[in-house]
Formats: structure tokens, sequence, C-alpha cells
């Protein structure tokens, strides 16, 4: 957390910086664990001042700042991050400040709780690298149905887990990949390898189904209240969870089964027992 849907909308909610002058680059006073910034704050701010943002995009669970002349800050929020329009949730845990002008936003900030984010100033060609397809797999929202068998059909691990690995498919974390394959009626532990047509093409289709629907709810901030889109305001797709964080309760699908919780790869996963089961027979709607 947070993951392709949090970060998607922090990037809509920071694109009105999108024409200001970067006038600014700093790193506010913190005694709490330090995030990587590289190269040197000071450096960033030499090569940047004065040059104008011309989009911010979005590689992943990562947000592209890019600026006129190829440079692209990138930064991940990871665990805790956030990025910011407004005062942030506490001054304790502000980790940069961007001034900007030439627009009635002065600044866009990077907060992180845990201290885990990361940021990169990058030139063009070793975006290039750092950013490709060799390094980061194709974005969720973008992967065709076919894309996704051939990176993942013939692997053994559980589809739950493989749906995690960042070098095969974007954006996907661990409450997404939980509430993709309840909507798919998959049962997390199946090996990918084991996986019929149907089942990848309902996989396929659930991905975009729970991800745009979470995009359009702005995210899910969960019980520890970290996640704030760009006003900081919470987002609304906790709400609407199928199973995650749901242990115990009936399963809004079927009304049958009750949310299990188990653990994969030092993981929570849940799911339901009676419409994600492993022989694929139950009729999904």
């Amino acid at each position: 957390m947070p993951e392709l849907p949090e970060v998607e909308t922090m990037r809509r909610g920071i694109e009105p910086i999108v024409g200001c002058r970067i006038q600014s680059v700093t790193r506010p006073p913190c005694n709490r664990r330090p995030i990587s910034v590289l190269p040197a704050v000071e450096e960033i701010a030499k090569r940047i001042q004065g040059k104008r943002i011309s989009k911010i995009g979005r590689r992943g669970k990562r947000i592209l700042i890019e600026i006129e002349d190829g440079q692209i800050i990138v930064i991940e929020p990871r665990m805790t991050g956030l990025m910011l329009l407004v005062e942030p949730p506490t001054q304790t845990h502000l980790r940069l400040r961007i001034g900007l002008s030439g627009s009635e936003q002065n600044e866009v900030l990077f907060w992180d709780r845990r201290g885990l984010g990361t940021v990169r100033l990058l030139s063009a060609d070793e975006a290039k690298v750092v950013l490709g397809e060799a390094r980061i797999g194709r974005d969720a929202l973008e992967i065709s149905g076919h894309q996704l068998r051939e990176q993942l059909a013939f692997s053994r691990r559980a589809i739950k887990v493989a749906l995690l690995d960042q070098k095969h498919v974007a954006g996907i974390g661990n409450l997404y990949a939980a509430e993709i394959l309840h909507l798919a009626g998959v049962d997390p532990r199946t090996r990918c390898d084991r996986l019929t047509k149907p089942q990848w093409s309902r996989i396929h289709g659930a991905i975009s189904t729970i991800l745009r629907d979470a995009i359009l709810h702005e995210g899910s901030t969960l019980s520890d209240g970290t996640y704030r889109n760009a006003l900081n305001l919470d987002g609304g797709y906790q709400n609407q969870h199928r199973v995650y964080d749901r242990e115990g309760q009936p399963c809004k699908r079927c009304k049958v089964g009750t949310i299990r919780r188990i653990v994969q790869a030092q993981r929570s996963t849940f799911f339901c027992p009676v419409c994600q089961r492993k022989s694929g027979l139950y009729q999904i709607e």
C-alpha cells in the first residue's frame, strides 16, 4: 500500500502543477528514518531549478514528474508515502518540498510516515533503463489478456503471489490481488500453470474492473488512516472491499461462504472458500 489505484489517484491529484516552473527543492528537517533521495537534494535543485513541469505520469506504483528537458523525478511512495498539494497529516514526516511558480499552486509535497519511499532524478536516458520493461512489467491497466498469460501461465507459483511480481505486471499489490481473484472466482492458491484459459480471461477482466473502480473511488484508506489523496482526504474504495480484511464475515457475493485469511509469501490473503473453489466449479455471476 499504496497500490496502482492510490498512486493513480495521487497522479491525477497533483496534475494542476503541470506547466509550473520549479523554484526550489528542499528537504525539511526530519528526525525520523531518512528516505532515499538520489542524487543529493542540492544537486536535484541545481539540475531542475527554473524548469517547467511538462507532465505528471505513472509507471506501476511510481509517480513521474516529467521536466521539459526530458529529466524525470521518480517518486516511489512504497508503504506510506503521499503526494500532496496541501499541508500534510503531520509536519514530522514531511520529506520533500518542491516550490513552484506560474499558477495558484505554489508547492507540491512528499510525505512518508515510515520513511520507505524513494525520490530519484533521472536523465532521459537513465529513465529508459530504470523504467523500461526489462525491469518493470506492463502496467496492469494496459496489459492484454494474451500478454498476461504469456507472462505468468508457465509459472509454478500461486496466482495470488505471481500477481504481486512487478517484473511481470506493474501496479497490483496485496489488497487488489485478493479483490481481483475474488471477482474472477479463482482460488488464490491455484498454481499459474494449472489455470484454464477461461480462468485467465476472468482474471484479466477482473484486473480492469477492480482497478478502474478503485480509481473512481480514489483508492482505499485502511484502518490505519495513512493513505490520503492529494488534498489530504480519505479514499472511498475501502467501503467496496469484497474480501480484503473481512476475515470471518459472510461473502457478499455467494452469501454462503465465510471469508478466510491465509498467509502466502508472508502476506495475508483473503478469499471465499465457496465461490473461489480450487475445482473452479462454482458458477460465478
